[in-house]
């Protein structure tokens, strides 16, 4: 799956919107630590994901579109680039993002954009889109789609059975997938709930996590 499927499956922005902030308010119930989210200054707000291993990504929602920037570290790209921006993954980047391909935090030390994949989307458009005419050779001659997009695929089809793999690889947890469905669903938070995936955890507990998320909680 290259950057150009993953434009074809993600969804609209309000919809990653939420995937995201649901997936940082699982991993603060299993005290998990890929997925976060955060207000950024102004009006913007981010989603963030990082493994620890070199695979991350950086989605940024501000009020005129959202903006995603991901790495994967081990891709056959970086063999040809020397790490550096691959040709053509700003092709067409409309100019309103154009200050994020620049932000230190999405940057190597020398100011370039790390990103082995980079998507966009203004409000008013009807689907994501991607550099145009991205040629991925040779880097696709040593493997199958090297850009690392399939990092997105949590956000494209609900998440749940990605995310139950990922708490059992990582921390050995068991889910339950029915509660895991409810909170990418933006259910209220419930003691219940809560401690159906983490037993020694209230909602008193999440209370300043959830609110910091915007996340619904049970009258």
């Amino acid at each position: 799956m290259t950057v150009y499927d993953t434009a074809a499956k993600l969804p609209p922005i309000d919809v990653v919107r939420d995937r995201s902030r649901a997936l940082a308010m699982l991993d603060s119930i299993i005290d998990g630590v890929y997925y976060d989210y955060s207000r950024r200054r102004g009006e913007s707000e981010a989603a963030s994901m990082r493994n620890g291993s070199g695979e991350e990504y950086d989605i940024v929602f501000a009020a005129d579109g959202a903006f995603i920037r991901g790495v994967y570290h081990d891709s056959p790209m970086h063999n040809y680039t020397g790490g550096q921006l691959w040709p053509g993954l700003l092709e067409g980047l409309p100019p309103q993002f154009a200050p994020l391909v620049h932000e230190a935090t999405f940057c190597h030390e020398d100011g370039t954009l790390d990103a082995t994949f980079v998507l966009w989307r203004r409000s008013a458009d009807d689907r994501w889109q991607a550099g145009e005419g991205i040629d991925l050779s040779p880097a696709d001659d040593e493997e199958t789609d090297p850009d690392g997009a399939w990092l997105l695929d949590i956000l494209c089809d609900g998440g749940a059975e990605e995310y139950l793999e990922y708490a059992w690889s990582l921390y050995d947890i068991e889910l339950d997938k029915a509660v895991v469905e409810q909170i990418l669903a933006l259910q209220p938070l419930t003691d219940e709930v809560i401690q159906a995936l983490s037993p020694q955890k209230r909602l008193a507990d999440l209370w300043e996590r959830a609110a910091e998320l915007d996340y619904p909680i049970a009258a």
